[in-house]
């Protein structure tokens, strides 16, 4: 599952995503030929991000090249549902990778169109964000 090896905050704030403009950074294809690229905004957990990753690599039988081109660097905290006011704030729970509108999540080269579109939108399924299927 992918986390930070060393993080500057432990509890940094919230991530926010909403009513965001487009992305300008990571919004075009860098490494393969065919991409899975937002249409909304939000967040992607680890968890998501690696089950996706799964389901395209199965998929394509470990053939052609798989980029995850978006890391999850945010870190959020939760407290226990019986917890009382005061004492701080949660423990981090889980990393999420705060997304905008046109960013490019996975990036596919060395398969064919039909398998890489067939792979990303199995792959569309699994996160939480609407998605396409982009190619050069």
């Amino acid at each position: 599952m992918l986390m930070p090896k060393k993080l500057k905050r432990r509890k940094p704030h919230r991530p926010d995503v909403r009513g965001k403009s487009p992305a300008t950074k990571g919004h075009y294809l860098a490494f393969g030929n065919y991409g899975l690229q937002s249409t909304t905004g939000g967040w992607v957990k680890a968890q998501q991000l690696e089950s996706a990753r799964r389901v395209i690599t199965k998929f394509v039988k470990r053939g052609g090249k798989v980029w995850i081109r978006i890391f999850p660097h945010a870190a959020i905290t939760n407290k226990g549902s019986q917890s009382t006011m005061g004492g701080g704030k949660g423990a981090p729970e889980y990393y999420v990778a705060a997304i905008r509108p046109g960013t490019i999540i996975f990036e596919i080269d060395g398969v064919t169109e039909v398998v890489a579109r067939e792979a990303m939108e199995l792959a569309a399924y699994k996160l939480p964000v609407k998605a396409k299927f982009v190619s050069k």
